[in-house]
């Protein structure tokens, strides 16, 4: 039997994909079959791509991506902030980062 694959891709990669002020575009999937974490291909711009099983209704998507990532990321929740697109599948989010704490 195959062995289950991890629906999140190494951290340091995901954390590769911020900007300089620790900010990550995100493209977001609501409404999933399966909750997984995906890395852009090679040449593709920085964006990640993150599918949840919730389905877009009074930002309880928003909430599953941010739980998601910080789990991933190994890392509390709270110090994941949503910075741009509420309402859209675009996203962009600001992770605190160790220096600045």
């Amino acid at each position: 039997m195959a062995r289950p694959q991890s629906p999140f891709p190494d951290k340091e990669a995901i954390l590769a994909l911020a900007d300089a002020e620790d900010r990550l575009q995100i493209r977001v999937t609501p409404g999933a079959a399966h909750a997984r974490i995906e890395l852009p291909a090679p040449q593709a711009p920085p964006i990640l791509h993150i599918c949840v099983t919730t389905p877009p209704k009074d930002g309880k998507a928003n909430k599953a991506v941010i739980k998601l990532l910080a789990s991933a990321l190994g890392i509390a929740g709270g110090r994941i902030t949503l910075l741009r697109g509420e309402a859209g599948r675009g996203k962009m989010v600001q992770i605190e980062s160790k220096r600045k704490s």
